[in-house]
């Protein structure tokens, strides 16, 4: 490649260049090279900014200038951050940094092999022009990168700024330029000057980065902010570009997620009135209205927000500390484009949630940084008014914004109508130890200048008035049980089951191979097998499933073989060139249809391969075959496992899952083949059977998706009877059993074998098991 001393491409960075890149950068660079969903980009080192600097004499004057500043007159401050922004907009680029940043820029979309041979004389610059000719120039995102940012001891989270659906290398001038003057702000001199850092030494690097046009964006926090609890994944997202996120400038809608098992904890839907989106014409980034029906609507999906979880936990894991992700979805596509450490782990502690304060509550939000904050209201409606804030004062105002980091290091809690728990600004709060509450809608209406309240940012509430007196919940701890009915559990992570040996469950009843095949291989099979490479794929599998059969052995352990969809096989290294478009993949080419098709059998060979090898050593390992349509198929499928070396036995089970309708209707067809028994998949029975997309929004909040539908336990009663009748066993692993007890008591009045349940619910659903069966059912 090209030896530019002002620019590195992210290829060419790790996480150990934080003095070349920034934070933004040397983590884009790190985590591109460890094969995350990165947009491909390159830095604007921060070496070419010092060559700014000094070419241009500016470090004679601005460095003076700052070292006398008094950072707590903030008229002042304001004053004097500008005109430091207006030496450096003001001044010319050099011309070498200015050709190098067009040079990178015009050959982003060529690809890197070519890029490098026209770099290395292999190739001629007229061939690479050649390449180019047929190309547009992209889209980009530029972004502010300081030196000292995201130090594992500092959040600098928002002081510099960000410029998107920057197209054309005039503009893009212009946006590095005024990157380069953002590290002068006010706020950013501020917590350069309260957190000890000398101005001198921290210097600036601008990434440029392909732009994502995001149909949705957001945060996601590994540890959840409010209460540190490490083992919740809070994701924030909104329509839209993820500016409106991280500005504070809209509520997002609120979703948390076990970290474990992937679960969906939690989800808060809140109306968004208004997004960010590209203007192709005006080459920029508009504010436009959503209708009321498009605002109420879930901005990411269930199975988005389980892959955006399991990305932001293999990061967390890739960097070994808790992690402040920013993401963009295109085309149902996840990519990250920022990943940071998270700071304040340490500075709050780890929070209990607690009961409702005994007392007259004026509104409610998020509860966006821990603690009790109690004072007068000041509102602010504008930059203006941040003067008038004293210490002790209640900051409200519509939005929280990092203009306001003055202000708010003097307050004694801040509350906002707007904004979710991942903006910058609840991060700075939460960097300060302040209380916070956000989302609350109303607050600059229904709080009055000068209201005496208490601010309650761990709950999310405001009341009227003193308030002491909290009290703490504790969580249930159940006693262990012995049960007739195996209680099973669902596993998706290998690397968990350390986690959870000591839990008192009878086996594993579920062993995803999604995860594992998407985390950890993360290549197509075909494509391994046409690069000749397919071991990789066998041993892969083979050493997840090894851990997790070492670990639990001699309890059973069901691994259900892969059940990826079209799209979903796409994203690996390799799909496109194997895998179709669908429209509805859901009800496409996916389960057992595949293993028979002569498109794909031979990567069904390669998961036998891994059934076969990880058995030469523990026959505790059984297998599960996933989204059975028809009789027909299953057989085809048991004579290719038998010509391949695996079929039913003594000591090798094998199951149906029993999740699509037609499963129930020819449920004693089914059960008459020679298989062990079926797990019954709730949740994909009950999309089938109702018709009704699990991830739809509005059939959500309507209670449309329901697993005690008389329809649904109509199905699995049916499924349930014949399989007992033909003496086989059965199971379910679904979600409704880990939430519904009435589900428990159902399956265990029509005597199901096994119940499989999320890690989280073992002890509990242990419990109710043996509560119902000692009470006769």
């Amino acid at each position: 490649m090209k030896n530019l001393k002002n620019i590195a491409w992210f290829k060419e960075l790790s996480k150990n260049d934080l003095g070349i890149a920034g934070g933004k950068g040397c983590n884009l660079g790190e985590m591109f090279n460890a094969r995350f969903p990165i947009p491909p980009g390159f830095v604007v080192t921060a070496s070419a900014f010092k060559h700014f600097l000094e070419e241009t004499k500016l470090n004679k004057k601005i460095y003076p200038i700052l070292n006398k500043i008094e950072i707590q007159e903030t008229a002042a401050l304001e004053k004097t951050a500008k005109e430091i922004q207006e030496l450096i907009l003001d001044q010319e680029m050099p011309e070498d940094i200015k050709n190098d940043i067009i040079y990178s820029y015009e050959n982003m979309d060529v690809s890197s092999e070519l890029f490098n041979a026209v770099n290395s004389s292999a190739l001629s610059k007229s061939a690479l022009n050649i390449i180019k000719a047929g190309r547009e120039i992209p889209f980009v995102a530029v972004r502010s990168s300081a030196t000292a940012e995201d130090l594992p001891e500092a959040s600098f989270a928002g002081q510099q700024e960000t410029y998107l659906n920057i197209k054309g290398k005039d503009n893009l001038i212009r946006a590095v330029q005024r990157c380069w003057a953002s590290l002068f702000t006010a706020r950013a001199i501020y917590y350069r000057t309260k957190n000890n850092f000398p101005h001198e030494k921290v210097l600036i690097a601008v990434v440029i980065q392909k732009m994502v046009d995001s149909d949705s964006a957001g945060v996601i926090f590994t540890i959840n902010p409010t209460t540190n609890n490490q083992n919740e994944i809070v994701i924030e997202g909104a329509f839209g570009l993820g500016e409106s996120v991280v500005g504070g400038q809209v509520t997002p809608d609120h979703y948390v997620v076990n970290k474990d098992t992937l679960q969906i904890k939690e989800k808060k839907i809140n109306l968004q009135m208004w997004a960010y989106k590209r203007d192709e014409f005006l080459r920029r980034t508009v504010q436009k209205e959503l209708t009321p029906l498009k605002g109420k609507e879930q901005k990411v999906s269930d199975d988005l927000i389980v892959k955006l979880a399991d990305l932001a936990r293999r990061i967390e894991r890739h960097y070994q500390k808790p992690q402040d992700i920013e993401f963009a979805i295109e085309n149902n596509k996840p990519y990250i484009v920022q990943a940071r450490a998270v700071t304040t782990e340490k500075k709050i502690g780890n929070v209990k949630k607690h009961t409702a304060i005994n007392a007259q509550e004026i509104l409610s939000g998020l509860g966006a940084s821990p603690g009790i904050g109690t004072g007068m209201v000041k509102l602010v409606h504008s930059i203006e008014d941040l003067d008038k804030i004293k210490k002790g004062d209640i900051l409200v105002t519509k939005m929280t914004n990092p203009d306001y980091v003055v202000s708010m290091q003097k307050a004694a809690a801040i509350v906002t109508d707007e904004g979710g728990l991942t903006a910058h600004a609840a991060i700075v709060s939460r960097e300060m130890g302040i209380p916070c509450v956000v989302g609350t809608i109303d607050a600059t209406v229904k709080l009055k200048e000068n209201d005496f309240v208490t601010v309650d940012g761990t709950n999310g509430k405001v009341y009227k008035g003193k308030v002491e007196g909290v009290a703490a919940v504790e969580k249930k701890e159940y006693e262990f049980r012995e049960t007739k009915t195996k209680i099973y559990m669902n596993l998706g992570e290998p690397e968990m089951i350390d986690n959870y040996k000591n839990l008192h469950f009878d086996g594993i009843g579920l062993m995803r191979l999604e995860f594992v095949i998407a985390s950890q291989i993360g290549e197509h099979p075909l494509y391994l097998l046409k690069i000749g490479q397919q071991d990789r794929y066998i041993n892969g599998l083979y050493k997840a499933i090894k851990k997790v059969a070492s670990t639990i052995n001699p309890k059973p352990l069901v691994v259900r073989f892969s059940d990826f969809k079209t799209n979903e096989y796409r994203d690996l290294k390799g799909g496109e060139e194997f895998e179709p478009h669908e429209d509805n993949p859901m009800l496409g080419w996916r389960g057992v249809s595949r293993y028979v098709s002569p498109e794909f059998i031979e990567a069904f060979k390669l998961e036998l391969e891994a059934i076969k090898k990880v058995r030469e050593e523990y026959k505790n390992v059984h297998v599960m075959l996933p989204f059975v349509r028809n009789v027909e198929e299953v057989k085809k499928v048991l004579e290719i496992m038998k010509e391949n070396g695996l079929e039913k036995a003594e000591d090798f089970e094998i199951y149906l899952m029993a999740e699509v309708p037609s499963f129930s209707f020819l449920a004693r067809d089914f059960a008459e083949l020679d298989i062990s028994g079926c797990s019954i998949g709730s949740n994909d029975l009950t999309q089938g059977v109702l018709c009704v997309d699990r991830d739809s929004a509005m059939l959500g909040k309507m209670n449309y998706f329901d697993e005690r539908n008389p329809a649904v336990t109509l199905a699995m009663r049916r499924i349930i009877q014949n399989f007992i009748e033909k003496g086989k066993k059965v199971s379910i692993c679904g979600q409704a059993p880990s939430q519904y007890k009435e589900i428990v008591e159902f399956l265990l009045k029509n005597h199901v074998t096994s119940i499989s349940v999320n890690p989280d619910v073992v002890d509990k659903v242990r419990f109710d098991v043996s509560e119902l069966e000692k009470g006769g059912v």
